[in-house]
């Protein structure tokens, strides 16, 4: 009988064995077969193109705009990146961060620059580049109401404090995350079903956290530095009870772009000890005060569609020229950060900046009054434009009328005369009449007879234009 019961043991364990590896094996042709149908796109290509592109996460730690000024840990990582791989930074939303990875795959992104936990079996399908810091995953949950009333023990006894007593429980995550793999293998470790409730795939952690804060789910999973941020904001929260050991947080490239891989470990490694980096992983994971300010602030992008107080005296503003409303927006943080007190060594003053001869001839009899210098500001951009109505592509004559404003009408228009006499294309910003703004710097170029204003330090136009064309961009993620 023993024998009997022996044998079949045997023979059942061996059945699970042979059902593991033919699962493996079914798995790893899956996932071979994706990796195989992904781009093949490397460091060559992305250099050539010259264009860094990076999936980010909308979120309170990663990418937001807060005063009209884009923000956040992956952000400025990746600008620092960008520039020392001599790419322009193009910034992707994550819309669904359930198929982050088919993005990356498919070639429409060359890296996923938001932390995501190494884990095997995500490593099938991609590669993840050293980690940037460790972390480990605690359970998030809300304490009751009048959780300030009551002893420690009464409060212990109303939360859970060990991750056993989440059998039966239900924890909302993503279904593609890792917390949602964790959910799994906890559940196999403490032999009971924990009930997983799956969240849209759109939601952030940080939009999951405050579902647990609002009372809308009962539990869910973060990592403890996103928690803890979290909670600083929102006392009621208690994420004391750890659900895994520390886990190495990485970005991931695909596999087949191992040199591109190999480029950004190099910098990680060159730059993950280092004061910088520590400064910017301080000031979003660990400031608790300034994460408190912003997202109490009306001008935070995650709170309010707003980039600053003065958002519907720009659309006013912004009708009479016909542009994108942002678009001003930007201008206007560019020349005083919508501070209506600023004024330059120059003597500009206002949100618009304006000199004071213009701002007479404008009738701005106040420069620090906001209403006022918009619309003179408005007023004297409409003059400009007007000088550029040959210009057919009103996205290159925005470029003009905003680079007149800066540097000056009689400026461009030598530029313009360069550009033809260059045989360039006097009616084309960028390579064109730009790079002969830079040319303007120097005697060889400005005491030529087609040139009637003379010197110019071109590089203030021209980056002065990249940068609030930049800015636009992000408004444009993020303000409708």
């Amino acid at each position: 009988m023993m024998r009997n019961r022996t044998l079949n043991t045997i023979i059942f364990l061996c059945l699970i064995l042979v059902s593991c590896e033919s699962k493996i094996s079914s798995n790893e042709e899956v996932y071979n077969a994706i990796v195989a149908n992904s781009v093949d796109r490397d460091f060559e290509d992305i250099k050539k193109d010259g264009v860094l592109r990076a999936l980010v996460v909308y979120s309170s730690t990663s990418y937001f705009l807060y005063r009209g000024q884009p923000m956040g840990f992956e952000y400025e990582l990746l600008k620092q990146l960008a520039n020392h791989l001599d790419l322009k930074l193009e910034i992707v939303v994550s819309k669904n961060l359930d198929n982050e990875f088919e993005v990356l795959n498919r070639g429409d992104v060359d890296l996923i620059a938001h932390g995501m936990t190494i884990t095997k079996q995500r490593k099938w399908e991609v590669d993840f580049t050293e980690y940037l810091y460790l972390t480990r995953q605690v359970l998030v949950q809300r304490k009751p109401d009048n959780y300030r009333q009551l002893s420690y023990k009464s409060l212990q006894k109303q939360v859970i404090n060990d991750p056993i007593e989440l059998i039966g429980k239900t924890v909302s995550v993503r279904r593609n995350s890792a917390y949602y793999e964790r959910l799994v293998s906890l559940s196999n470790e403490l032999g009971g079903d924990i009930n997983v409730d799956i969240l849209d795939s759109s939601l952030s952690t940080g939009e999951i956290i405050d579902k647990v804060v609002n009372g809308d789910i009962e539990y869910t999973i973060a990592d403890e530095n996103l928690a803890k941020i979290n909670a600083s904001y929102s006392p009621i929260l208690k994420i004391d009870v750890p659900i895994s050991l520390s886990q190495r947080i990485a970005w991931v490239t695909r596999k087949k772009s191992k040199k591109f891989r190999a480029e950004v470990d190099k910098w990680i490694l060159s730059k993950r000890n280092k004061k910088d980096f520590n400064i910017f992983y301080n000031k979003y994971f660990k400031n608790k005060r300034s994460f408190r300010r912003r997202t109490k602030s009306e001008y935070y992008s995650l709170t309010n569609n707003q980039i600053s107080k003065y958002d519907d005296l720009i659309k006013t503003q912004a009708k009479k020229l016909d542009w994108d409303w942002r678009l001003l927006a930007s201008q206007i943080y560019q020349e005083s950060r919508f501070d209506p007190t600023a004024s330059s060594w120059a003597g500009a003053e206002g949100l618009m900046q304006v000199m004071p001869s213009t701002a007479e001839a404008l009738n701005i009899k106040d420069p620090s009054n906001p209403e006022q210098s918009l619309r003179g500001g408005t007023k004297y951009l409409q003059q400009l434009y007007g000088q550029f109505s040959h210009i057919p592509d009103k996205l290159n004559r925005i470029k003009f009328t905003m680079a007149s404003y800066n540097c000056g009408l009689g400026h461009v228009q030598d530029a313009q005369r360069l550009a033809e006499m260059n045989n360039l294309d006097p009616m084309q910003w960028e390579d064109s009449v730009e790079d002969m703004l830079l040319a303007l710097r120097y005697p060889k170029n400005y005491n030529k007879p087609v040139v009637k204003h003379g010197y110019v330090r071109g590089s203030e136009p021209v980056n002065y234009i990249a940068q609030i064309f930049e800015r636009y961009n992000h408004y444009k993620q993020f303000i409708d």
